[in-house]
């Protein structure tokens, strides 16, 4: 199956971003799994439903790195990624078949302020790394390209 491109808009994380170092071709590498919630409303009035959908994405190296530091629960994203198969066998040769989720571009949407108050609402304690600078004073999200993986 060729990789299908998805989209998640408005979304908001569940957890913490869980990071991990795995073997890749070139050594260790970052790998970071995120779960990310939109809501989707539909009708109006009492005919008015709201569904939620949770996405389980990975990030892989810088990328990885960068959520990990910066992205917390409740912590509020744009997601571009890609989803492909993931089928397998389990130990007792039955088919078990699921899909994967691989982040291609992430957009930070909280402004610093909002990211560091969510930290010292959650008890982190410790005083935030120092984030790129935006170029303008407006809510503007970090954008991070990563390339391919195999």
């Amino acid at each position: 199956m060729a990789n299908v491109q998805v989209i998640q808009r408005h979304a908001h994380l569940a957890s913490a971003v869980k990071l991990e170092f795995v073997n890749g071709r070139e050594g260790k590498v970052a790998k970071a799994v995120l779960t990310a919630i939109s809501n989707s409303r539909r009708g109006s009035g009492e005919e008015r439903s709201e569904e939620a959908t949770a996405i389980q994405w990975t990030l892989w190296a810088k990328q990885a790195e960068h959520a990990a530091e910066y992205l917390g629960k409740g912590s509020h994203v744009n997601i571009v990624g890609r989803v492909r198969n993931n089928n397998y066998q389990d130990n007792d040769g039955v088919e078990v078949y699921g899909l994967a989720f691989t982040v291609d571009e992430i957009d930070y949407l909280d402004s610093k302020a909002e990211g560091e108050a969510r930290r010292a609402r959650d008890g982190a304690g410790e005083p935030p790394p120092a984030a790129p600078s935006a170029t303008n004073s407006s809510r503007k999200a970090r954008n991070e390209r990563q390339p391919a993986h195999a």
